[in-house]
């Protein structure tokens, strides 16, 4: 019989016939005592690839540190990682929500294959955080993520997005080669994901708030003390769920999702949050659609006043305590489901009933009465231009409607180039297709694109719609998401220059004034205009994926 605290590990080295999988595991560090302890895998993002998980290798030896403290066998094992910020704007970027599926593959065939009873996973970067909790809803053994925390300010509060700002300035010539090569040099001063409420701590923070990460582990710095106490406490945790058999279908739930969402649009946080979520659901077998970010977003207002579109970094809101109060001002306002389970074996309302306010002074966080956005920056777009949704992230600085002539492009690069060689003008709207999930493939994020708009000084007066998808470093008039992609005969793809496009955040509607039948003759000439791989990683994908609605995975129903 398998012990009921080892019911994975106990069937890899239990036995006579186990004899072999003991003497191998004998090589890499285990004693006697161990075979008879529940193993808990480590898994790791660390990377030399970039800045962001550049020192996850340390926060693992914590973690391991704090499961065997605990009674357990932990096992560090590690996986892949891409940068999207060096990536961004290249071929390259392509790879990036690529990554996400592989990284879930990769942890879930590591912890299966090696029967870990228990998981830590830790993430640092916008695409391997959303795969390790994928991973953890699909292998649903006791686990816990730990995120791998926010960089410290650059100088002058700098941070990436400062640089890719920086190009479109001086591409416009508001500075000069001097002033770029000191943003270049002085952004990004050390290891932590990028500082702004951008994809990264985004995601950290809705991953905290769905009750799979231990309290505030959203808001430590990379390079702390409370990070590396936050990752011993992780693995301790996970022994404790062990015990007590606590599992993630325990813990997600519809309303936990729902609590997720709500303080992702409290944060005001990124467009990419919507994509994550609802693969997350989608592995998890919970039924979130687009539809829930906008029924949500009706009662919950943007109360952070946070970069890309604010003032603060994410190091600013750790200064005042994080995310924790915030939860704790939505649960009082009863936006904030309490009853929820969470990793800390505590309901949500426990969590944070000790939880005490901001600091009086602060002005980060603002009070209900005095919102930074009355209702949800995520819009869900739907009209002719898209039937199956769009995703724009609406500040409500850059207006709530726009309406403007169509430039069309096939790629980022395109677009990109016609942006930084002046030929964009005011009251344009930039269609940048064939960059969905398939037809990428991959669904890149136009981070250069947006940063180089705003960069020229022209954020109030283009807009920019695309079926590829944005950094959480974006900001300005952006709608991304939009289904059916152009590669699937999507109506973006039949848009032609000169079109009148109007975008209308307040009706939620994206449309183009181009009756049906000549739509209908538009698409009766349409033809494919990119090529995409048939071989090799990305052809995989784009034969797998399914719609950016749908959250962009490969593993479900397509």
């Amino acid at each position: 019989m398998t012990d009921k605290r080892r019911p994975y590990s106990s069937v890899i080295v239990d036995g006579l016939a186990q004899t072999p999988s003991r003497a191998m595991l004998r090589a890499v560090g285990f004693g006697d005592d161990d075979f008879k302890k529940p193993q808990i895998g480590i898994a790791s993002t660390w990377s030399m690839v970039t800045p962001c998980n550049m020192h996850i290798n340390e926060l693992a030896d914590h973690a391991e540190a704090g499961a065997n403290a605990a009674g357990a066998k932990a096992v560090v094992f590690n996986t892949i990682t891409v940068s999207d910020g060096i990536s961004m704007g290249t071929p390259g970027m392509r790879y990036s929500l690529v990554s996400r599926e592989v990284i879930c593959d990769s942890i879930e065939t590591v912890v299966a294959g090696q029967g870990f009873d228990g998981v830590v996973t830790i993430g640092g970067c916008d695409k391997n955080m959303p795969a390790c909790v994928m991973a953890m809803l699909r292998l649903n053994r006791p686990s816990v993520f730990v995120y791998g925390g926010t960089i410290k300010p650059g100088a002058e509060r700098r941070d990436i997005v400062s640089v890719f700002e920086a190009v479109g300035q001086r591409a416009a010539g508001t500075i000069d080669d001097a002033q770029l090569i000191a943003v270049e040099k002085t952004a990004i001063p050390g290891p932590g994901s990028c500082g702004g409420m951008y994809t990264a701590n985004t995601m950290a923070s809705a991953i905290e708030a769905l009750g799979l990460s231990l309290p505030n582990s959203s808001a430590q710095e990379a390079v702390s003390s409370d990070k590396k106490e936050d990752c011993e406490r992780a693995g301790a945790a996970v022994m404790r769920m062990i015990e007590t058999d606590l599992k993630p279908s325990d813990i997600v739930s519809k309303k936990s999702f729902e609590n997720a969402i709500t303080v992702v649009i409290a944060l005001g946080g990124s467009t990419n949050a919507v994509l994550h979520l609802l693969a997350m659901a989608q592995c998890a077998g919970i039924d979130i659609t687009l539809d829930d970010f906008t029924t949500i977003g009706q009662r919950v207002p943007v109360l952070a006043d946070v970069k890309p579109s604010g003032k603060y970094l994410m190091s600013e809101l750790i200064e005042i305590g994080g995310i924790q109060p915030l939860m704790k001002m939505l649960l009082d306002r009863g936006l904030l489901h309490g009853d929820v389970m969470t990793c800390t074996g505590q309901t949500m309302a426990e969590n944070l009933a000790d939880v005490q306010p901001y600091p009086e002074s602060q002005d980060i966080v603002h009070a209900f009465e005095n919102p930074v956005k009355k209702d949800s920056h995520l819009r869900i777009l739907y009209g002719n231009l898209a039937p199956e949704g769009a995703v724009a992230k609406i500040s409500g600085k850059e207006g709530l409607s726009f309406t403007g002539t169509a430039r069309c492009f096939n790629s980022e690069e395109e677009a990109l180039k016609a942006i930084l060689d002046g030929q964009i003008e005011k009251g344009t709207v930039i269609v940048i297709r064939y960059e969905g999930p398939k037809g990428g493939p991959g669904m890149r994020e136009m981070l250069s694109p947006t940063s180089a708009i705003m960069g020229a000084g022209l954020g109030k007066d283009v807009a920019l719609i695309t079926d590829g998808r944005f950094s959480g470093g974006s900001h300005g008039f952006v709608i991304g998401h939009v289904t059916p992609e152009a590669a699937v005969g999507g109506p973006i793809g039949l848009l032609q220059d000169g079109d009148t496009i109007t975008i209308d955040a307040e009706t939620n509607a994206l449309t183009v004034d181009v009756d049906q039948a000549e739509m209908q003759h538009r698409r009766s000439t349409w033809a494919m205009e990119k090529e995409t791989p048939n071989r090799g990683v990305l052809a995989k994908y784009a034969r797998l994926v399914s719609s950016a609605s749908l959250g962009a995975v490969t593993d479900g129903d397509q």
